[in-house]
């Protein structure tokens, strides 16, 4: 990529990225409780990266489920825009100019961002996915290329290639988007999309009309109780994937598993009545999670620290 000199000195320029990192950080914090949580127990400089790539994926995920007059365009015009700016280097909005400055500074293929913004847009006219394997290839884009934006961020450990690590930072992001179409059943149907496979409502005698109508019975239960089981198999998929991983960045995708795989379990204490409101996990548990890892998180930084002292952590900025 070549670099577009920005405008300003570089003091200001400093300053309006700091600025954006604070402005995804909020962003995060506002939306993703439980993933904001987790990345607390990252360095800085990856914690505001893993904020920029979060804030980039909600806004243009807001702008296809929360849309305007005209979604397409709006999705159109900011996916134009992004990859612009990705090639000159810089912009003048916050959340995309984190986002041009943690693709550029981790060397994260610009192919992911691409993908990612073609599930997004098929998101405005596919409202429904006719078995697994559909759903696999939309959450390819959806989910998959958010596991592998971040791996470049959380590093490898010592002797690890990127490519072995990838197959399972696909299978946490798959696993991490399956957790979220089943604690969001009631909110994706009133939008007019259903992420659960077509073919295994219509073997367990469950129709869009009773997702729409919030009408919970056996029927549902047992196909939620089967997704429930697929989706625990991407996690055991994933696990393999966490001691590739740097050293200083392991507790963080424990806790984030911890927390989301906690969505599961109370999926199942609720039994699995997801259409009568949204199942959570609740603050004092994920408070529980965060302070398990929290003194795990500080000795690996000591000891990578102590191992090699040039490795401390930078601002983001």
């Amino acid at each position: 990529m070549t670099a577009l000199r920005p405008p300003g000195t570089q003091a200001h320029r400093q300053e309006q990225l700091r600025a954006a990192y604070r402005h995804c950080a909020q962003i995060a914090a506002r939306h993703g409780k439980s993933y904001h949580l987790a990345t607390r127990l990252l360095t800085p400089d990856r914690r505001t990266a893993v904020h920029a790539l979060y804030a980039a994926a909600r806004v243009a995920d807001d702008l296809v489920d929360e849309p305007g007059a005209d979604p397409e365009r709006d999705l159109a015009d900011w996916s134009r825009a992004v990859l612009a700016e990705l090639e000159a280097g810089w912009s003048e909005d916050p959340v995309r100019l984190a986002l041009v400055h943690t693709y550029r500074r981790y060397g994260i293929p610009v192919e992911h961002l691409v993908d990612f913004l073609a599930a997004m847009t098929s998101d405005l006219d596919v409202t429904g996915y006719a078995d697994l394997d559909a759903l696999d290839r939309y959450m390819w884009g959806s989910a998959s290329v958010i596991g592998l934006q971040v791996l470049p961020v959380l590093g490898t450990a010592p002797g690890v290639l990127r490519e072995e690590a990838a197959p399972h930072a696909v299978a946490l992001g798959e696993a991490f988007q399956l957790t979220n179409f089943l604690r969001d059943v009631a909110e994706d149907a009133d939008r007019g999309r259903v992420y659960l496979p077509a073919d295994l409502m219509a073997a367990h005698g469950v129709t869009r009309e009773q997702l729409l109508e919030r009408r919970h019975d056996a029927r549902f239960a047992a196909l939620m109780r089967e997704m429930v089981a697929i989706v625990r198999r991407r996690y055991d998929d994933a696990a393999p994937g966490t001691p590739m991983l740097a050293p200083e960045s392991r507790d963080c995708v424990r806790a984030a598993t911890d927390l989301y795989g906690g969505i599961l379990t109370e999926i199942e204490r609720a039994d699995y009545r997801v259409l009568d409101g949204r199942v959570s996990v609740s603050k004092p548990r994920r408070l529980a999670v965060f302070a398990r890892r929290l003194t795990a998180a500080q000795l690996a930084r000591v000891r990578v620290t102590m191992a090699n002292p040039k490795s401390r952590s930078s601002t983001g900025a």
